[in-house]
Order: structure tokens, then C-alpha cells, then sequence
């Protein structure tokens, strides 16, 4: 039902990026969907759900951190959805790869999300470059 992948993929999309985790964002996934990106960040993380966590993870590094969605794009010929936003944070909270370093970061990212037919999403791609992300916030 391509008419329904609006509505979810921006739910999903927003309870993702405000940290809200798997529990908030099962339901508009399939349980094993799958994830890919090309940043070594997250190089070991194949599962949608595993990279929801990893946000809510981050959130809790950055706990200012939000997005501002600069675009969006529905393709219901390949019943896929992608949004273009700009993740921005600041490293104040304790538990990250190193001390609170006090820089903020502002990261330009696009999700492509996937959906079956039932109007879950089925797999998602995330485009970023995580090398300047990391350079900018004090990790690399």
C-alpha cells in the first residue's frame, strides 16, 4: 500500500531521530529489517533495529541533539521514501568513545527508507559522511 509509506516513514523518522529507540519504532518496521551504510562508524551494524538503538545511544551523548528535515521525497513506483536533514548536537554527556568534548556537531545525512508491501519498512540506507562528523565533535 504505497499510500500509507508517507505518513510512516515520517513517524518512524521522527521517533528515530529524537532517541525514542526500537520500542517506539518497531511498528512501522518489519522485526528483522535490515540496515546498510557506507561510514565506519557503523560498520558493524546491519539491523534497523540495532541502529535505532545506536541513535538513542547518541542522543544520550548529545543530549541537545536534534535534526531540521531539509527535504523529503516519496517514490511510490519503488515504494521507498528519502529524507534529506541535518542532525546537530553537542557532546555533553558522559559514555562516548571519549570525555565530553563540548563541540557541537552539525551532520547533513539522507535516509532511504524501503518498504514491503504491507507498508513496513524492510530496509533502510543511511548516506553520511561520518569522518567529517566525528572531526567536527572531537572522536577522530
Amino acid at each position: 500500500m504505497a499510500s500509507s509509506i508517507d505518513p510512516t516513514a515520517k513517524a518512524f523518522f521522527d521517533a528515530c531521530e529524537t532517541g525514542q529507540g526500537w520500542e517506539a519504532c518497531a511498528e512501522y518496521c518489519e522485526a528483522d529489517a535490515t540496515f546498510s551504510a557506507q561510514a565506519g562508524a557503523l560498520a558493524d551494524v546491519a539491523t534497523l533495529s540495532a541502529y535505532v538503538e545506536w541513535m538513542k545511544g547518541l542522543l544520550q551523548l548529545m543530549p541537545d541533539g536534534g535534526y531540521e528535515l531539509k527535504s523529503w521525497g516519496v517514490d511510490e513506483g519503488n515504494n521507498s521514501v528519502l529524507g534529506f536533514a541535518v542532525f546537530t548536537g553537542t557532546h555533553t554527556g558522559d559514555g562516548g568513545p571519549v570525555p565530553p568534548t563540548g563541540k557541537r556537531v552539525a551532520a547533513d545525512y539522507v535516509y532511504v527508507m524501503d518498504f514491503n508491501d504491507e507498508g513496513k519498512i524492510r530496509h533502510m540506507t543511511k548516506i553520511w559522511n561520518d569522518g567529517h562528523t566525528l572531526k567536527q565533535v572531537g572522536w577522530a
